[in-house]
């Protein structure tokens, strides 16, 4: 894994645009979430900032001690609580089916392919039955030969093949709005727990 904290020292974040995500902007905009909302590696937390905006509470968690103070920094308005220092694969079991939606945008690719599976069970343990996985997927990170991420990209047949099992898709397009660089490697995906 990526020492993230060491990221964050070193000013070492192109992750952290200073914004929401274009395409979950546009998804939410559209789609307003309501209920209690987790947002797996929340970093600078310009996406969980975003859902409280709707009205929905919310929980952003991040592994990295810096990536929460800055964070709790960027958004003094928000409650303390929203804000979470932990670890997605050893979660409070207080937590299991307490959330309407999960929130996905940097965390997924982030963490390396072979955890992908205890992603997904993770995310599922989270959610209530009917719950809804809101993706934005970075399908495509385009890197040069040789790159082993992260961000590691995700083929559409594979997030058909990690998600079928145990979710349905309730929206799936690529959105035609994005951060820079990024216009057609991303896809929005949003998927119901069974």
């Amino acid at each position: 894994m990526t020492d993230w904290n060491q990221c964050y020292t070193e000013g070492n974040t192109p992750w952290n645009k200073g914004k929401p995500s274009p395409p979950l902007a546009q998804y939410l905009e559209r789609n307003p979430v309501k209920g209690r909302v987790f947002a797996p590696g929340c970093g600078a937390g310009h996406d969980v900032a975003l859902v409280a905006s709707l009205g929905a509470e919310v929980i952003g968690l991040d592994i990295s001690p810096l990536a929460i103070d800055l964070a709790k920094q960027s958004h003094p308005h928000l409650p303390e609580s929203t804000w979470l220092l932990g670890d997605l694969f050893a979660l409070p079991t207080e937590f299991t089916g307490t959330f309407d939606a999960v929130v996905e945008h940097t965390c997924f690719c982030a963490i390396p392919p072979l955890m992908r599976t205890a992603y997904r069970d993770a995310v599922h343990s989270l959610l209530k039955p009917g719950g809804l996985l809101i993706g934005v997927w970075f399908i495509d990170p385009e890197h040069d030969e040789g790159y082993e991420g992260p961000p590691h990209a995700l083929p559409v047949p594979e997030l058909d093949a990690l998600f079928g099992e145990h979710f349905d898709v309730v929206e799936d397009y690529v959105p035609d709005v994005a951060f820079d660089g990024r216009l057609n490697r991303e896809r929005v995906r949003v998927l119901r727990k069974r």
